[in-house]
């Protein structure tokens, strides 16, 4: 998902599951801190994700 941290959609997946929201998952990985192209991809992403946990509750 982040070329400039080589931070994968599958880990992004985990961390979320972990709890971290998109603030700690770039702390943590150092996605979305170089030049910003998936930053609109991690946003959607963890929307998704955000909306799957709501269904399942």
């Amino acid at each position: 998902m982040c070329h400039c941290s080589g931070t994968r959609r599958e880990y992004i997946r985990q961390l979320f599951e972990q709890g971290m929201d998109v603030d700690a998952i770039s702390r943590w990985t150092g996605a979305l801190s170089g030049c910003g192209g998936c930053e609109w991809d991690i946003a959607d992403f963890l929307k998704d994700l955000s909306e799957q946990k709501n269904t399942r509750l």
